[in-house]
């Protein structure tokens, strides 16, 4: 089952290796928890930081039969968020462990 997904980019230039980055890392969490019935992500440069450059923040909503996964990492939180990788990874990350909670309360 392919989870649906919404991909927004604010003030960020969308790329195909980001959304493949994203839309592989939708895959690991849907191979994790097969319950997800919706995605969607908010890639978002808020502003440019003269000592840091630019820190991605990364929002991830997940839809649930029984509620909602919210997954906000913001650029405060890690100066290796300059990486949209590592912003994205990060953020992926925080949902697993919250799948994975949700996950073992449903059990």
């Amino acid at each position: 089952m392919t989870v649906p997904l919404q991909l927004t980019f604010h003030n960020v230039q969308s790329s195909v290796s980001v959304e493949e980055k994203i839309r592989e890392n939708l895959h690991k969490l849907e191979r994790f928890c097969n319950r997800i019935i919706n995605c969607r992500i908010i890639i978002d440069a808020p502003h440019r930081n003269q000592h840091k450059g630019n820190l991605y923040h990364v929002r991830i909503d997940l839809t649930l039969p029984n509620g909602k996964i919210i997954v906000n990492h913001n650029p405060s939180d890690e100066t290796s968020h300059a990486d949209i990788y590592i912003a994205i990874r990060d953020a992926f990350e925080t949902a697993r462990r919250q799948l994975q909670d949700y996950t073992s309360l449903q059990q």
